[in-house]
């Protein structure tokens, strides 16, 4: 089989900037909306010495393309790749290193539902959380609203004061550590959830008027970040993937059980860009359950493949090595 393109990780990052991808997943999650693209829902593999094979996907007929990202995780790591195919004969348009545009994608998500969920003059965030996500979430939601203050917890001081450093010199914003989550969550307008944790880290006593969540770290049942009970306070419940949320988050599950017509307030990211959320009163409390979802890869990568028409991308031997993604966002307009 003769592949059209290898698209290097130094590809991706050379044409996808986060206000590229943000627009980019928009009008991916449009067109879900309107029913002119479907998702394939994510497939998991358990095997060997604690590894995973994992493939999702989403077909995009009218663009001209379906596409797959497939990867295994092992002790030693993981290298995805996305293979694009043209619907009209079945032939590999692309193979596209993924794991930068894994990362522009989960960042590029919150910073959609925060565009869409959060309150116009959100100037607040407080991230929980402090891997290797949280900087590209503090990232994201820069993008869409002007933020005058982060505040960062870890329950490890070094690396909450690492992000904070990193938050101030590298997206020039405000950032603070804080002893708790608690201390970190008080009076913010938007708060992100992105750890490993097991048992909750927002309890409904630390949730306020006007806030607004992103929670998109606890992705199986294994995890939870959020106590259930907060849904019930929630005026409007998003997620990227209702199939993937019903089926693997714990704290979803634990609220809504297995009544479909529980489920029915569950709006998806594809709802809400094509038909609005139906206005937002100053108080009400918003939430984002980020799972992953197919569309989001996909529209990335046509994105990708649009932009390097007319350019020469690498040839058939791939570059080995992450390529930087650039964070810094342009502030928002207030």
């Amino acid at each position: 089989m003769d592949v059209t393109q290898w698209i290097s990780e130094h590809d991706v990052v050379s044409v996808l900037d986060p206000g590229v991808a943000l627009e980019a997943l928009r009008a991916g999650f449009a067109q879900e909306g309107a029913g002119t693209a479907t998702a394939l829902d994510k497939t998991l593999l358990g095997y060997g010495n604690h590894a995973t094979l994992h493939a999702l996907g989403a077909a995009f007929p009218a663009a001209g393309y379906a596409g797959t990202k497939v990867w295994t995780h092992t002790p030693g790591g993981a290298d995805p790749v996305l293979v694009l195919f043209d619907v009209r004969n079945g032939a590999v348009t692309a193979v596209i290193e993924a794991f930068a545009l894994g990362q522009l994608r989960t960042s590029g998500t919150a910073a959609l539902a925060t565009d869409l969920l959060a309150r116009a003059d959100a100037s607040v965030m407080a991230v929980v959380g402090t891997g290797r996500q949280a900087l590209p979430q503090v990232a994201a939601v820069a993008q869409v609203r002007a933020l005058r203050e982060v505040r960062a917890y870890s329950p490890t001081p070094a690396h909450r004061e690492d992000l904070a450093r990193r938050v101030e010199n590298e997206l020039g914003l405000a950032c603070h550590p804080t002893g708790s989550a608690e201390e970190a969550v008080g009076g913010a307008d938007v708060v992100t959830l992105v750890t490993r944790a097991t048992e909750p880290v927002l309890t409904e006593a630390m949730v306020e008027p006007g806030m607004h969540v992103n929670a998109v770290g606890a992705i199986d049942l294994r995890r939870r970040e959020l106590e259930s009970a907060i849904l019930g306070r929630c005026a409007a419940v998003v997620t990227d993937s209702l199939p993937q949320v019903r089926a693997l988050s714990s704290e979803l599950r634990e609220h809504y059980g297995d009544d479909d017509a529980s489920w029915a307030s569950v709006r998806t990211l594809g709802q809400v860009v094509s038909e609005g959320l139906g206005g937002r009163r100053p108080g009400d409390v918003t939430l984002f359950k980020g799972m992953g979802s197919g569309i989001e890869d996909v529209a990335l990568a046509l994105a990708v493949l649009e932009r390097l028409e007319g350019r020469s991308p690498s040839a058939s031997v791939p570059r080995r090595g992450r390529a930087p993604v650039a964070l810094r966002p342009v502030q928002p307009t207030p």
